[in-house]
């Protein structure tokens, strides 16, 4: 990818990363105008794009991170790889097809055209779309081999699988898991601890398909996959979640769902460090397939420590605690926001409130261990900001997962 930069001319380098400071000022205006002349022209799209990030500001905030990125980044384009290898898998997940991206470009220089104004003069708009044809054509590349590496490995598959609902399990008051078995009998890929999968749900009454990402929350090898769903409820001048709320209480056993093989950077390394799964309410569920793999190969020393609001809202306590009481090598701990209920006389919930370094330390192998945490922006801004600045932890043993469109942490 470092090389891709050789057919940008000096000028064109030079004329994008003067762009920066306008991109800072006004790129979410830029990136929300985006969508809108987007799904105005081609509301096909809406059957592959969250409706929901758009409403709450998500997906153009995100964009507008990522085209700023790629401003400051365009003449060494190698230092964003990891974020381009993270979106890659999204739009494999999705679907993101190499006929997309001519027109996410005409309409991105037309939303920078009519945002920006006089100072999106020829020469900058002509930079830009010199500029993003060559960072499609990286996108197009890495996306193109994981299709094919995604169709050809055993019991992979191309676009959308159907598969029924074998069964469905309350794990608490707002989560449900459902396991999930191809409906033509056909076998399973494997894939890594930490991957998700994408649904196609076609809700009734709603006008436009609807795609979400779902992490797999069970371990790799076995002849179903599952995915453990939060109900998302109203918020603000949000309503409950459509996907979700049909999910809980419209999707039954015998149901069929399609689906999109894994994908996903967030996966448990290879390395013989012990591990630290550190999860915020649904946050738990890829660290659950990471934890059920580091129980069954019995191979590194684990410590998962899990938080929910309360009783009614921690999911899969029972299986860990069983697990941490029959194995040596397993350690466990859970904090909930208010202690009350079977929680006031549980040995393993330890800690009323919030995570801070001084619970944290002595729970914990220190500088000597992986960790791996995903949940909610403020919940992965705290533990970030314990283990790099309170704990020490090296940067490269810190892995997290965003649920919805990347934010910077």
């Amino acid at each position: 990818m470092s090389g891709s930069t050789a057919v940008l001319t000096q000028k064109t380098i030079d004329t994008v990363k003067a762009t920066v400071p306008l991109l800072e000022m006004k790129g979410t205006e830029i990136t929300s105008h985006f969508y809108s002349l987007l799904f105005s022209r081609c509301p096909q799209l809406l059957n592959i794009f969250n409706q929901t990030n758009q409403k709450k500001g998500r997906q153009p905030e995100a964009l507008a991170n990522s085209v700023i990125a790629a401003a400051k980044n365009i003449d060494q384009l190698g230092n964003i790889l990891p974020v381009v290898k993270q979106i890659a898998h999204k739009h494999r997940s999705l679907g993101v097809k190499p006929e997309h991206y001519p027109i996410v470009g005409e309409n991105l220089l037309a939303a920078m055209k009519e945002v920006l104004g006089d100072s999106a003069t020829d020469d900058v708009l002509s930079a830009w779309e010199e500029a993003y044809n060559t960072i499609a054509e990286v996108f197009i590349s890495v996306e193109s081999e994981m299709y094919e590496e995604s169709e050809q490995q055993y019991g992979g598959w191309a676009g959308f699988r159907p598969f029924h609902v074998k069964k469905k399990v309350e794990e608490s008051d707002v989560i449900t898991s459902f396991y999930l078995t191809p409906a033509d009998g056909g076998a399973l890929p494997d894939f890594e601890p930490g991957q998700y999968v994408t649904i196609k749900a076609d809700v009734p009454g709603e006008k436009w398909l609807h795609l979400r990402q779902y992490s797999l929350s069970a371990a790799p090898g076995l002849d179903y996959f599952r995915i453990s769903v939060n109900r998302e409820t109203a918020s603000g001048p949000f309503p409950d979640g459509v996907v979700s709320t049909y999910f809980h209480n419209e999707l039954h056993e015998g149901d069929t769902i399609e689906l999109t093989a894994p994908a996903g950077e967030f996966t448990l390394n290879h390395s013989e460090r012990p591990v630290v799964l550190l999860s915020g309410g649904v946050g738990l569920t890829p660290l659950m397939s990471m934890f059920q793999v580091l129980v069954r190969n019995q191979n590194r020393p684990v410590t998962f420590i899990q938080t929910a609001q309360h009783v009614g809202r921690h999911a899969f306590h029972e299986y860990t605690k069983k697990s941490a009481e029959q194995l040596k090598f397993v350690n466990y701990f859970a904090a909930h926001d208010k202690v009350e209920g079977w929680a006031v006389t549980d040995s393993y919930v330890q800690k009323q409130g919030l995570i801070d370094a001084d619970w944290l330390r002595p729970r914990v192998p220190g500088r000597e261990a992986e960790y791996y945490f995903c949940g909610p922006l403020p919940f992965l801004k705290a533990m970030k900001r314990i283990l790099l600045t309170e704990l020490q932890i090296p940067e490269e043993q810190i892995h997290f997962e965003f649920f919805g469109p990347a934010s910077d942490i």
